[in-house]
Order: structure tokens, then C-alpha cells, then sequence
């Protein structure tokens, strides 16, 4: 049941979304979980193109800095005068679980492609483009995320699939965008949280995790969807292939990032045709390896995530 994108493995991927400075106490860590996400997939070794913008200010200047450190290119970055580079304040609770206190409206709620920019990421025959729901309380930024998702190649038999990481947010989604946003996914990925909530919205509550991913994917012809769980690890459906495994048990710094981590590590794995269990396995490795390491982009390996397979 699992197509692979063959290119060695390597995928092309357009990731749109909020980056942002996560303030947790006097420190500042970059964040933003599309960003996060598109950092975690570079380090693995694919192309990414990340679609955003940034203020005219210190803050804006850092992150284009960083980017540029990462290998990141900051053409489709856009500047913005009138408003601030975003910032949230987060706070971590006793298990390293974060709260978030979000700033808008911010630069990213105005991201902007100019035709050419826009051709360019046509001719470049994207694999996935990926989104998530905050930045699209924005309709600045939902009309050029729907555009991004209408999109095709001309010519080309190409078939661009399309990563909706949830993330719901206090005050910054509303159901009609999740329901819409899940529509036009291809591949879906939420917590455990997130499953009740959804559940709410379309009135369709479901006994066990497997009852949720097999009937929502049916609901709206998902090729994927998998459910994250913390600590307890996560459970994937692709096709009709459903699998739990377990999570790694690690010293929380906080968990700021290690889901955009687990996403990026199974676009990853779902790129190179790996099997679901897999997957699962190789994407609880990574989320917990950068949970236990402060800030949402901390440093490391694949061999890191390898030795910690070991340690179990």
C-alpha cells in the first residue's frame, strides 16, 4: 500500500506557516512548527522550501540569519513593515509539556509569492506541500495556502501530496478551517488531544484510536494519518496497514518542536517506502530525542536517533 517518492530517497517538500521566537522565561528559542518541521526534514537530508515572512526588525534579521546557517533558502520569506516577527510565550508544566501565549496579528499572518517566485516552486516538482492550521487564521495566508494546494505542474503526471499537521491552538483555529484543512489533506498527523477534538466537531466520537484512523480516512480518502502520544509512542494507518509503537523513554527538556520533529521523520520514512512499523519506530526516535534536548531545533543525529534504538 505505501507508493514511495523515489529520488534516492530524498523528497522536494513546500512547507507554508508561522516562524517565530518561542520566549520560555529570558531565553528565546526559534520556533514555529511548520519551520520546525522544514528544519528537522533538511537535516535529513531533503530539499525544502519554506514559505513565510519575517518584521523589519532584530528579531526578523535573526531568523534570516539562521536560516541561511541551516542550508535553508530565505527567497520565499517574505519582509513585512507594519508588523513584528512573531513571538510566543510558552510555559512547561511539570512534564515538560508546553502552553502557549501567541502574539498576532505577527509578520507571518502576511506571507507573500511574487509571480515568479511562485513559477519557480511550480518548475521544482514538489513532492509534498505542507501546512498546518494557525497561520491560516490569517486569510492572507489561507488564500496563498489554498493556491499552493490547487496547484499542479503543467505537463507533469506528477502527484504533489499534501501534509496537514494539525496543531490546534487556544484561539487561533475554528472548526469550518479544520474540517476544510483535513478535505484537502492527503496525509494527516495529530495528537492524541487533537482526536477528541475533532471527533466533537463531526459529531462521530470513536472507541479506540484504530476505530478514529480507519473511519477518518475513509471519511475523506487519506492515504495515511497517524496519532501521536507522548511518552506511549504513536499509531500509524497508511492504507490498511495499522500499526502502535511504543515511545522511547527519555529525560524531558521540553517538548517544544519534538513533534515537528516526528512529522519531518515520517515524511521521511514514508519518502524512502518504508513500512509502517518502521516508520513509527524511526519517527518516536527522533520526537523523543529533540524532546530531550531544550528548544524546538536542538542539535542531532540520525546516529543519535540510532543509538537510542539501542538503548531500550
Amino acid at each position: 500500500m505505501l507508493r514511495a517518492l523515489r529520488r534516492g530517497g530524498r523528497v522536494n517538500i513546500i512547507s507554508i506557516g508561522e516562524v517565530l521566537w518561542d520566549v520560555v522565561g529570558e531565553t528565546e528559542h526559534l520556533g514555529g512548527a511548520p519551520f520546525n518541521f522544514a528544519a528537522h526534514l533538511s537535516k535529513l537530508g531533503h530539499h525544502v522550501s519554506f514559505i513565510s515572512a519575517v518584521g523589519n526588525d532584530a528579531r526578523g534579521r535573526q531568523i534570516l540569519d539562521r536560516m541561511s546557517r541551516m542550508g535553508l533558502t530565505t527567497r520565499y520569506v517574505h519582509r513585512v513593515e507594519n508588523y513584528p516577527t512573531g513571538t510566543a510565550s510558552v510555559t512547561l508544566d511539570a512534564q515538560g509539556q508546553p502552553h502557549f501565549v501567541i502574539s498576532r496579528p505577527a509578520a507571518y499572518d502576511f506571507p507573500q509569492l511574487t509571480e515568479n517566485d511562485f513559477a519557480e516552486l511550480l518548475s521544482q516538482s514538489s513532492d509534498w506541500v505542507y501546512f498546518g492550521t494557525l497561520q491560516q487564521m490569517s486569510p492572507d495566508a489561507r488564500h496563498l495556502t489554498t493556491k499552493l494546494l490547487n496547484s499542479r505542474v503543467p505537463n507533469s503526471n506528477r502527484r504533489t501530496r499534501s501534509f496537514y499537521d494539525v496543531n490546534l491552538r487556544v484561539d487561533s483555529s475554528e472548526p469550518a478551517l479544520v474540517q476544510d484543512s483535513l478535505a484537502r489533506a492527503t496525509v494527516v498527523k495529530l495528537n492524541e488531544t487533537e482526536v477528541e477534538e475533532i471527533a466533537k466537531m463531526f459529531g462521530q466520537p470513536c472507541a479506540s484510536f484504530e476505530e478514529f484512523c480507519r473511519s477518518y480516512l475513509a471519511k475523506f480518502d487519506w492515504e495515511a494519518v497517524c496519532v501521536t502520544r507522548g511518552v506511549r509512542g504513536c499509531v500509524l494507518l497508511i492504507g490498511d496497514e495499522y500499526v502502535e509503537a511504543d515511545g522511547y523513554s527519555v529525560t524531558v527538556a521540553d517538548t517544544v518542536g519534538a513533534g515537528d520533529a516526528f512529522a519531518a521523520a515520517f515524511v521521511h520514512g514514508f519518502g524512502s517506502g518504508w513500512p509502517a512499523q518502521r516508520i513509527a519506530d524511526f519517527a518516536n526516535r527522533v520526537g523523543a530525542l529533540v524532546a530531550s534536548r531544550p528548544g524546538a531545533i536542538p542539535s542531532w543525529t540520525i546516529a543519535e536517533a540510532e543509538a537510542l534504538k539501542s538503548q531500550r
